[in-house]
């Protein structure tokens, strides 16, 4: 979540505010303390999930896709609808593992049997009202969170993924572990951006972004978070070049500018269409569980768009910059 975005809800879930302006600067500061607590509490685990990798990162995937798709079903509930809930958290918790295992083909696949399980599930249930609102609800979910926040389960196994896919000559001289540096990176660009955007935003903010979407989001505060992620990748491959060149090889400055550059534009476009979800369902917060950030689909909003983007461009950079190894690829590999 970008921006602080009080005035993007209705008059029924208006809060009251401090009737002076040192009651708002300290509502700011203590706000902007409990995000700063909660920041550092969340990134030791999920520094050390993408540097283990294996069996850690796909248990912090699946416990953020299941925290994510709850809190979208609140959002469907606000609505009117009724989620089926059990084939969504089975779909959901399923797909991570199914990344982790097969590819994104397969898990496309279960998508498709997904979407039979709730037809077939809505065809059970005494009330049949809302039916068209509640499969649609209940699949949306499925696919918004965990179908997109899976990608990072394949985005940090990405040297067993493209030799699977392209053939062992197009992950030559890959590191096994290259996979976790990408995704270090994109997390930091949008962790980075969403900082940037709140500070210059609240700084400079003038020109509204998106105002029927997120009032308080600003053309400034956009530029901020594109600025500082931009800034974050370079301090990022500076580093793993010179902690760990081996894992940041692969991808030159060039290339990691405008990987970040990806990142950072579409962290800001998820942030603003979880704000366009958050709106119609006339919510400030998807939910209360990260103190001064709201609830788990706050905090990976940007996440969601950021990393499947950037996992398909790293395929495509991949397969342009190998062609002979494509062309002629050798036996396929396991994944794992």
């Amino acid at each position: 979540m970008s921006e602080p975005d009080p005035s993007s809800v209705g008059p029924t879930a208006a809060k009251p505010q401090p009737a002076n302006s040192f009651g708002r600067l300290s509502a700011l500061k203590s706000n902007l303390s409990l995000r700063l607590l909660t920041a550092l509490l969340l990134i030791p685990p999920v520094c050390f999930a993408i540097y283990a990798g294996g069996l850690f990162v796909l248990g912090l995937v699946t416990l953020i896709v299941l925290l994510g798709v709850r809190e979208f079903y609140h959002l469907i509930e606000a609505k009117g609808a009724e989620p089926l809930r059990g084939v969504g958290y089975l779909a959901a918790g399923v797909l991570p593992l199914v990344f982790y295992l097969g590819s994104d083909y397969q898990a496309t696949v279960l998508m498709s049997f997904a979407l039979l399980g709730m037809l077939i599930a809505q065809l059970q249930k005494a009330q049949i009202g809302e039916s068209l609102a509640s499969i649609s609800g209940t699949f949306f979910g499925v696919f918004y969170v965990s179908w997109l926040l899976s990608h990072a389960v394949s985005l940090r196994f990405f040297q067993a993924l493209v030799a699977a896919r392209f053939g062992a000559g197009a992950a030559e001289g890959m590191h096994p572990d290259v996979g976790g540096y990408y995704l270090f990176l994109v997390v930091s660009v949008t962790v980075a951006g969403d900082a940037g955007a709140y500070f210059v935003g609240r700084r400079f903010g003038r020109h509204k972004l998106a105002p029927r979407v997120s009032p308080n989001k600003t053309v400034e505060g956009a530029l901020g978070a594109i600025g500082v992620g931009l800034l974050v990748a370079l301090g990022c491959k500076l580093t793993f070049d010179l902690a760990a060149p081996a894992l940041s090889a692969h991808l030159g400055w060039l290339p990691t500018l405008l990987f970040a550059l990806l990142a950072a534009v579409a962290g800001i476009l998820g942030d603003l269409i979880e704000s366009l979800l958050k709106r119609d369902a006339r919510v400030k917060d998807t939910g209360t569980l990260l103190p001064g950030t709201g609830g788990v689909l706050d905090r990976i909003d940007s996440n969601l768009l950021a990393i499947p983007f950037v996992y398909y461009g790293l395929l495509a950079f991949t397969y342009l910059t190998q062609p002979l190894a494509v062309a002629f690829p050798e036996a396929p590999l396991p994944v794992r």
